[in-house]
């Protein structure tokens, strides 16, 4: 099977934002064994795109077009494709009722072109869009291509494609066979450390497959398997997933397509009934709203304190030194009453003679036996990732204590 990706969006065009959607839906065809032969970027022009549509039902089976389903007047994607099929827009009630209530709950008028958003082309299947309005379409032709519309925004497209497009492509073209994914998350390892500890695994993988990806802070890696049963294909997951942990197991924190670092904690001190503060430094509060965001019934964090920095009026109160640090955690268990907490201490900084900024900082855990396990992070620059970064090494250090 031949697919072609076509990006919609005269934005993308003129590079005002970067086009993350196609490399995204190219991954996913590979793993579901549909071959993507050719790639195409349109601005919201019904011609340019007719035309693209055209070339691109000459030589493919399956053309994904994503961008251009929206309310406004350059949204006419589904309106070009319908045409070009000679198929008129019907509306999918659910979205439509979607759509409606929350304009309602909002108290906002609901414009006429908002019901754009819940139309679909006569004949496919509309995919439900979890996280937006615009409705997906899938169209199925026994003479000529078959058609998938998917939502530009990112926020949209992706769980489209994860939860709705993939099992419906499989379902339609490959539905002889079982497609099992899973995916594992690391953290504390880049990709290219990851992928030469696992290097023979990768090369020489057939089904199960392997595919690595780098995102911010870390890595994750989707195992597939494509067998005749359910059975087989937990049973061959389970074994290279085995192997991998053997490797590379000391960085593995989790495993899911939209999980975290943050979720993974907080769910496992959940589990335990173990509440949780902290008190920091150089991140300035981060971890503790990062706690905050998860804890939806407030049984969680029992709350946190911002450290002064070393140059402040109150620079005595400064924390610095992993005694500093450990005396800081003990202190705001002590405090806040909580079973577990971190501390994470202000970075000692030099400045190298290149002028580049080194550092190190300090953090601590403390558990409900009043046992401390400390760390000492370093980093080579001062930026806002690295504020993040020192987050997430604080949720990995709280992680390998509950482990």
């Amino acid at each position: 099977m031949k697919a072609e990706l076509i990006a919609v969006g005269t934005e993308i065009l003129l590079g005002e934002i970067t086009d993350t959607n196609t490399p995204f839906i190219a991954r996913e065809l590979a793993n579901l064994g549909i071959d993507v032969y050719f790639q195409a970027t349109v601005g919201d022009n019904p011609e340019r795109l007719k035309t693209t549509i055209e070339i691109a039902s000459k030589r493919s089976d399956l053309i994904i077009l994503s961008g251009g389903l929206g309310p406004t007047e350059d949204d006419l994607t589904k309106q070009t494709v319908a045409k070009a099929l000679h198929r008129k827009l019907i509306t999918d009630s659910e979205s439509m009722t979607k759509i409606a209530r929350y304009f309602a709950e909002t108290k906002r008028t609901m414009t006429e072109n908002n019901r754009v958003q819940a139309m679909y082309i006569d004949g496919a299947i509309p995919i439900k869009n979890r996280t937006g309005f615009a409705v997906g379409i899938f169209v199925t032709q026994v003479n000529g291509p078959d058609f998938l519309l998917l939502p530009g925004p990112p926020s949209e497209l992706e769980p489209m494609v994860t939860e709705q497009v993939l099992p419906l492509l499989k379902n339609t073209y490959f539905s002889d066979h079982i497609l099992q994914s899973r995916v594992l998350r690391f953290f504390g390892i880049g990709e290219s450390q990851l992928t030469t500890q696992l290097a023979d695994l990768i090369q020489h993988q057939k089904n199960p497959t392997i595919a690595p990806y780098a995102k911010q802070n870390e890595v994750t890696l989707r195992l597939t398997a494509w067998v005749q049963t359910e059975k087989e294909a937990q049973s061959q997951l389970a074994d290279l997933d085995n192997q991998i942990q053997v490797r590379v197991g000391q960085y593995f924190y989790g495993y899911g397509e939209h999980n975290s670092l943050s979720h993974v904690v907080a769910d496992k001190l959940r589990a335990n009934k173990i509440t949780i503060s902290t008190s920091e430094g150089f991140t300035g509060g981060l971890l503790a709203a990062s706690f905050a965001n998860e804890d939806s019934d407030g049984k969680l964090l029992m709350g946190g304190q911002v450290v002064p920095v070393k140059n402040s009026s109150n620079s005595e109160a400064a924390i610095i030194s992993r005694n500093d640090t450990v005396r800081a955690v003990q202190k705001i268990k002590h405090q806040l009453k909580s079973d577990f907490s971190i501390a994470i201490a202000q970075p000692s900084i030099d400045v190298t003679g290149t002028g580049e900024h080194v550092g190190s900082v300090w953090m601590a855990v403390i558990d409900q036996e009043n046992v401390v396990t400390t760390e000492k992070i370093n980093f080579s620059t001062i930026r806002p990732f690295v504020k993040e970064r020192m987050v997430l090494n604080g949720l990995s250090l709280i992680n390998k204590v509950l482990k």
